[in-house]
C-alpha cells in the first residue's frame, strides 16, 4: 500500500464513530431497606449480620477505615464472596495483575452463584482487553458497561487527535458495593500497586468501608453512571463472535482467572489476604468502628458532556463548601496538587482570617506524573510565605516508618508513593475519595467521596499523619541564604531519628531541573 494511501486509512480509522446509544430502560441498584420490592436486600447475610448494629444509630453510617493495602485488597474480595444479591464496581482503572485478576475470579464466583454483576468501567485503560471483558459479559448474570469509550477500538491514539476534546474526559470514580449494604469507597483503583503488592512500588492511599445510610448514596450515583449518556454497553462496542468463540474464549478466560488465584494463593502476600472474612469481622468487632452522619459528594456523569467552565454538574463546589467552612484548621492530603490562581487566593485567605492550613502532596522523588510536580512546584514559596505548613511525601517513606514502627502493612523496600484524596476540617469532618486539588478533578473528570462528621474518625487519622510525617515526609519551609541572606525554600526532614535540611530539592538531577523547566513553559496546566 502507498504511503499516502496509509495516512488516509490511519486518519479514516481515527474518525471512527460511537454507535447510536442504545435505547433501553435504566437499570437500577437492588433496595436496602424500607420496602416491600421483592428485591429487598436486608434478607441477605450482610443486611442481617448490620441490621442490629445500625439500628443502634439512628441515621448514621459505620465507617471501618482502610489504610493499609493488603486489607484494602482483603475487603474486596471479601464482599465478593459474601454478596448474595448484587455487586456494583466503579473503576477508572482494573489492571489485569495479580491482585486484579484474582479480585475479577471472585467476582465470577460470585456470578455463578446468582449474584448479579455490574462492572463500570472507565474505557481509557481497557486497550486490547474487549475480547476478554465480552468473555465475562456473556455470562448471564454479568454486565460490563465502558465509559465514555473509544469509538476506534484498534488505534486510539489517532482519536486523540480527531476527538480530542471527548476522550480527554475521564471518570475517576472509585466504589464497590454488594448487596447495597456494605460498600468500599476511597481513592485505591484495582491493581497491584495500590494494594501493596509490589516489590518496588506502593501507593499509599485510604478507602472506607461503609454500611448504612450513606450506601444507597453511593448507588445512585452508580447508577446516575451506568444508565449515563456517555455509559456503552460492552456489547455495541467489541466485535462479534460466534457462540463457539465466545463459549471456548470464556472458558480460557475462567482458566486464566482460576490459575493467577491460585498463583496468588502461594504467595505470603496472598496467605495473607485471601482468607479474611467480612462478616467474621463485623461479628467480633475486629474492624475499628466509627459512627456519623455522612453524605457523599459527586460530579454527575453528564459533566462530561457539558463545557468544561459549566459547574452545575461538578462535585468541586460542594467540596469546597465544606473546606472553606473550617474554623482553625484545615489539612489537605492530595497526590496531585495544582492550586490555580483561585485556588491559592482560596488557600491564603484561610490562612489570613486565622484556619492553619496543612498540606501534604508528593514530593518529586515520591510522584508518578513529573508533569503535575512541575504545575505545582512554583507554588510552594508562596504557600509558605502565607503560613501553609507544606510537606511533601518522600519516596523512602515506608522504610523510614518501619524503623519508627509505624509502618503496619507497608514494604520498606518499595517506593513510596502518595495516592489517598483525603481532606480534614477541624478535626471533625473527613472527605475520602478519588477528588485531587488539582484542574483536571475540577474540570475535566468524574470524581465521587464521602464527607464523615466524626471526630473520633478524624482524630484516629490525624495523629497517624502527625506522628508520622516527619519520618515520611520533608516539611518545605523558607531558611535564609548563608552568603545573601535572601530567603530560600528548604527540606526539612527525620532521618534515623535526627533531623536533617537540605538546601536543593532532594532526588532532582540537574537533568530533572532542565525537564521541569521546559513542562513549566507548556501552556498544559489544565490538564494537570
Amino acid at each position: 500500500m502507498a504511503a499516502g494511501a496509509i495516512v488516509v486509512s490511519m486518519l479514516g480509522a481515527g474518525c471512527a464513530s460511537l454507535p447510536p446509544h442504545p435505547a433501553q430502560p435504566p437499570t437500577l441498584a437492588l433496595a436496602s431497606a424500607d420496602t416491600a420490592d421483592t428485591a429487598d436486600t436486608t434478607d441477605t447475610a450482610l443486611g442481617r449480620v448490620l441490621a442490629p448494629r445500625l439500628a443502634q444509630h439512628p441515621g448514621e453510617s459505620v465507617f471501618y477505615p482502610l489504610t493499609a493495602g493488603a486489607d484494602a485488597f482483603a475487603m474486596r474480595l471479601a464482599l465478593a464472596r459474601t454478596a448474595q444479591r448484587s455487586l456494583d464496581l466503579q473503576y477508572y482503572i482494573f489492571d489485569a495483575d495479580d491482585t486484579g485478576l484474582t479480585l475479577l475470579a471472585e467476582v465470577m464466583a460470585a456470578a455463578d452463584r446468582g449474584v448479579r454483576v455490574r462492572l463500570l468501567l472507565d474505557d481509557l485503560h481497557t486497550d486490547g482487553q474487549d475480547q476478554a471483558l465480552a468473555a465475562l459479559d456473556a455470562h448471564p448474570n454479568v454486565e460490563v458497561r465502558l465509559f465514555n469509550p473509544f469509538a476506534n477500538r484498534g488505534m486510539r491514539m489517532f482519536e486523540f487527535a480527531t476527538d480530542f476534546r471527548r476522550v480527554d474526559r475521564r471518570m475517576h470514580n472509585k466504589s464497590m458495593t454488594a448487596d447495597n449494604q456494605l460498600t468500599v469507597v476511597g481513592g485505591r483503583n484495582i491493581g497491584d500497586a495500590y494494594f501493596a503488592a509490589k516489590s518496588d512500588v506502593d501507593f499509599s492511599d485510604l478507602d472506607l468501608l461503609a454500611a448504612g445510610p450513606v450506601v444507597p448514596q453511593v448507588s445512585a450515583v452508580f447508577d446516575d453512571y451506568w444508565n449515563a449518556e456517555a455509559t456503552y454497553p460492552l456489547a455495541t462496542l467489541a466485535k462479534p463472535q460466534s457462540d463457539a468463540e465466545t463459549v471456548a474464549f470464556q472458558q480460557r478466560v475462567r482458566q486464566y482467572l482460576d490459575d493467577r488465584k491460585v498463583k496468588l494463593r502461594a504467595t505470603p502476600y496472598g496467605k495473607t489476604v485471601l482468607e479474611s472474612g467480612v462478616i467474621r469481622a463485623i461479628q467480633q468487632e475486629a474492624l475499628p468502628a466509627y459512627w456519623g452522619r455522612a453524605t457523599v459528594i459527586a460530579d454527575r456523569a453528564a459533566k462530561v458532556t457539558l463545557p468544561p467552565e459549566d459547574n452545575s454538574t461538578h462535585a468541586i463546589p460542594a467540596l469546597l463548601k465544606v473546606l472553606g467552612g473550617a474554623q482553625h484548621d484545615l489539612t489537605l492530603v492530595s497526590p496531585y496538587f495544582v492550586p490555580g490562581k483561585a485556588g491559592m487566593d482560596w488557600l491564603v485567605g484561610l490562612q489570613q482570617r486565622g484556619v492553619q492550613v496543612h498540606i501534604l502532596t508528593n514530593s518529586f522523588g515520591a510522584t508518578d506524573v513529573s508533569a503535575v510536580h512541575a504545575g505545582y512546584a512554583p507554588r510552594r514559596e508562596a504557600l509558605v510565605q502565607a503560613g501553609v505548613l507544606l510537606y511533601e511525601l518522600k519516596p523512602s517513606a515506608y522504610a523510614e516508618m518501619a524503623k519508627e514502627n509505624k509502618g503496619r502493612g507497608m514494604g520498606g523496600s518499595s517506593r513510596a508513593s502518595l495516592h489517598a484524596k483525603t481532606y480534614m476540617v477541624d478535626r471533625r469532618l473527613l472527605f475520602i475519595g478519588s477528588l485531587n486539588l488539582d484542574p483536571r478533578s475540577a474540570r475535566l473528570n468524574t470524581e465521587m467521596g464521602i464527607v464523615v462528621d466524626s471526630a473520633p474518625l478524624c482524630d484516629m487519622l490525624g495523629k497517624r499523619l502527625d506522628d508520622a510525617l516527619l519520618d515520611a515526609a520533608y516539611q518545605v519551609v523558607l531558611l535564609p541564604d548563608p552568603q545573601t541572606g535572601h530567603l530560600q525554600l528548604a527540606w526539612i526532614t527525620r532521618e534515623d531519628g535526627v533531623l536533617r535540611t537540605y538546601t536543593s530539592e532532594p532526588d532532582m538531577s540537574g537533568w530533572n531541573r532542565i525537564g521541569q523547566g521546559f513542562m513549566r513553559l507548556l501552556p498544559m496546566e489544565s490538564e494537570l
